[in-house]
């Protein structure tokens, strides 16, 4: 079905979060209704989750209602309210070295949340269901590009762990009821409303104020930066693909991102790998200031490099991220000295 040529209802969890932000602003854009829930928490400043709500807002066709998703019977109201014909699931507790000290809260957000989306799904059918994955679901992989055809059972933290185990609750649930779901593998996304918990974001706070940026493994290490818009775009060519199914599939030889269930598991990616300290070099640049440099170890949890394989991707949508790091940064840049008053 043509997600261009209707209007369609769509719910967006984490609404106001920082992907769930940008996604409602296109759909919106694009003229379908967006019905919006976040429980609004305050795992970082909460004036920035009301400042996008507060944006949407201005738009007749979104309706926000603040809500968790551990609430099964507040999700369970909202499917008997609306009739969606999509979900895209990007509420979740994020942050890998945040599940080393708050382990409990990803096992509220990230398995019992997305359980319950997954038997409201199941009550009230939809067209499809897309849901935010995670490229740290590689953990410990040290081939690259990673392929979604790649193994992804050595996770590094509790936050890769949640992700892999939605992948394999969406996968049951596909099977079983035929819910039509794909996992979106999403590489280290950047951009305007971002997250002030990345290093993006602590290290443009830092360079302004003259404090040192902690640089950790020395520097070397690497991460497919993503921008935000491309990954709103990426999910926005998904919606209409819903997976079909092979009941002929093999896993002998076929790829292990599809299934004999309507299931599909995709990498949104840049495919293009910078090394931090380039990436901080061009901050700096876009900033006109020098950082102080704090060189550290290795952290726990962490992996030395991302590179996401997006080849079903292009060939299934034709797409393929693009916004280079310079654009993408000097955009964010531009946004933080506009709403910091800079």
């Amino acid at each position: 079905m043509d997600t261009y040529n209707k209007r369609f209802k769509v719910l967006v969890t984490g609404a106001a979060g920082f992907i769930g932000y940008h996604m409602s602003s296109l759909l919106l854009d694009k003229g379908h209704q967006v019905i919006g829930i976040d429980n609004m928490n305050d795992y970082y400043d909460i004036a920035l989750k009301e400042g996008r709500l507060s944006i949407l807002e201005k738009n007749y066709s979104f309706i926000f209602h603040k809500m968790d998703l551990k609430d099964k019977e507040a999700i369970d109201d909202l499917f008997n309210k609306y009739e969606f014909d999509y979900v895209i699931n990007l509420a979740a507790q994020a942050g890998v070295r945040y599940s080393i000290t708050n382990p409990y809260a990803y096992v509220d957000s990230n398995l019992i949340g997305f359980i319950n989306i997954l038997e409201a799904c199941r009550n009230h059918p939809v067209k499809h269901l897309l849901y935010a994955s995670s490229s740290s679901v590689y953990g410990g992989n040290k081939v690259a590009p990673f392929s979604t055809n790649h193994n992804v059972d050595h996770p590094v933290s509790l936050y890769a762990a949640t992700k892999k185990a939605n992948e394999l609750m969406a996968h049951a649930y596909s099977d079983l009821y035929k819910i039509s779901t794909t996992g979106l593998r999403f590489f280290t996304v950047y951009g305007p409303w971002g997250r002030p918990d990345m290093a993006y974001f602590l290290f443009t706070d830092a360079i302004l104020s003259g404090k040192p940026i902690n640089v950790f493994n020395n520097g070397k290490m690497e991460r497919d930066f993503t921008y935000v818009d491309d990954i709103v775009e990426g999910i926005y060519k998904l919606m209409s693909l819903a997976p079909k199914g092979n009941p002929d599939w093999d896993e002998t030889k076929d790829a292990l991102s599809s299934s004999f269930a309507p299931y599909k598991i995709y990498n949104i990616g840049n495919n293009h790998p910078v090394q931090l300290e380039k990436f901080i070099s061009v901050l700096e640049d876009k900033l006109g200031k020098k950082a102080k440099k704090n060189y550290m170890e290795m952290q726990q949890s962490d992996v030395l490099k991302t590179y996401a394989d997006v080849s079903d991707l292009e060939k299934d949508i034709d797409f393929k991220p693009s916004t280079s790091i310079e654009e993408g940064l000097g955009k964010f840049v531009d946004w933080y000295k506009d709403f910091y008053k800079i």
